[in-house]
């Protein structure tokens, strides 16, 4: 079948098979309107819930002050504005160690818009993407939708590492580019340098093996999300051929904003080209020009966060309670989400006799790791700390035979 039909196949699918976490986010509304949105214990959907740096907001301010509409409400250069290219590059060289220089920069609709160009960039249709399970459910859509195929590699539920048997009998010469994800959503867990050191070494195998680059993507939206005083491994300094996605999102608490880049390595093959290609790939897909406003505010928001000390504090909350009432669970390294094992083997029903305690979880099946569940902490501590009870009800009444 014509790939074309393919696609538009695909989207009459999508329309009976709509996100389980928009889905559950909308019955948690409805609940919410029933009996109170305080006393629904929502856990659904990534939404930062700590408010955006004021330095930020008062940068927004002198902006709609001093600068003329025309300015901040027309239209950016396709490529994104000249000076906040620069600076994303100069931060980067700063904190990475990489010589970045404004033509290896894309300003993009947040990370979501930068991986639609990256994948544009390095793959064509037939071609395949690998992703690690677990994913975030959208690299289906993302990949599937530009006609190149999405494949899963299975987890290593351990760790929520790699598992790099997997890896290597899944990867084949139409792979083109692999996709990942760290801190990762939905287990929180950050790839340590070693995975990154063995991931890469097998690129490179297998780029020379197939005779053609194999691209490494990396969606970056939580990186500066880190707890326990870990360091992030910047990917792009383990693998030439990385193309960096990035969204302002979830670090500056932005999602409205949309706002985010592509970095491509300086090292990479034809690393310029890649990136004006960008502005063509933009004309194609109408995901082009990003606000002037949010691209001219984030250059001077380069060094700052969110106060992210309140996701680590109801991560510890979190996993101290689900560890004690017997959940197998690995400890977020990053981001907001917790991911454990649901205390039976259908985490969908799991998840649905736990809405009776009006706790919003979410099963791990879209993520592509069955009996698992996600729980998004960003919500207010005090509510994090009030549901706790509702969850020792749930385990104790649905679960008596659990570790209490």
């Amino acid at each position: 079948m014509d790939w074309r039909i393919m696609i538009v196949n695909q989207y009459k699918e999508m329309l009976s098979g709509k996100s389980v976490i928009r889905q559950l986010s909308e019955f948690a509304a409805i609940k919410g309107a029933e009996i109170g949105y305080e006393n629904v214990f929502d856990y659904s959907l990534g939404n930062p819930s700590v408010p955006a740096p004021w330095e930020f907001t008062k940068n927004m301010i002198h902006l709609l002050e001093t600068s003329d509409s025309s300015l901040l409400y027309g239209y950016s250069p396709s490529l994104g504005i000249g000076s906040v290219r620069e600076a994303i590059a100069g931060s980067l060289e700063e904190r990475f160690g990489l010589p970045y220089r404004t033509e290896h920069i894309f300003m993009a609709s947040g990370a979501a818009g930068a991986l639609a160009h990256a994948l544009r960039l390095v793959t064509k249709p037939g071609d395949e993407v690998l992703g690690f399970a677990p994913f975030f459910p959208e690299y289906k859509p993302y990949v599937n939708l530009t006609g190149a195929m999405f494949r899963v590699v299975p987890p290593e539920e351990a760790g929520f590492q790699i598992n790099f048997d997997a890896f290597e009998a899944t990867i084949g010469e139409k792979t083109m580019a692999v996709l990942i994800n760290s801190p990762n959503n939905p287990s929180g867990v950050l790839y340590t340098e070693d995975t990154l050191r063995q991931l890469t070494e097998i690129l490179r195998k297998k780029s020379r093996q197939y005779g053609h680059d194999i691209y490494l993507i990396s969606d970056e939206p939580y990186r500066e999300i880190l707890f326990d005083g870990a360091v992030y491994p910047y990917v792009s300094a383990y693998y030439d051929n990385t193309i960096i996605c990035y969204s302002f999102s979830k670090s500056l608490s932005l999602p409205g904003g949309r706002i985010g880049y592509v970095a491509v390595n300086p090292a990479c093959r034809d690393a310029e080209l890649l990136v004006n290609m960008c502005g063509q790939i933009s004309r194609g897909i109408g995901h082009n020009c990003p606000t002037t406003i949010m691209q001219l505010a984030v250059a001077k928001a380069l060094d700052i966060t969110s106060d992210i000390s309140i996701y680590e504090e109801n991560r510890n909350l979190l996993y101290r309670e689900l560890t004690a009432l017997g959940f197998d669970c690995v400890k977020p390294d990053g981001t907001f989400y917790i991911f454990p094992r649901a205390l039976e083997a259908d985490a969908g029903l799991f998840c649905e006799k736990a809405l009776k305690y009006n706790l919003i979880l979410v099963p791990g099946d879209s993520f592509g790791v069955p009996g698992f569940f996600r729980m998004a902490y960003c919500i207010e501590t005090q509510k994090v700390q009030r549901s706790l009870e509702a969850l020792r009800e749930f385990v104790a009444t649905e679960y008596p035979e659990s570790k209490m």
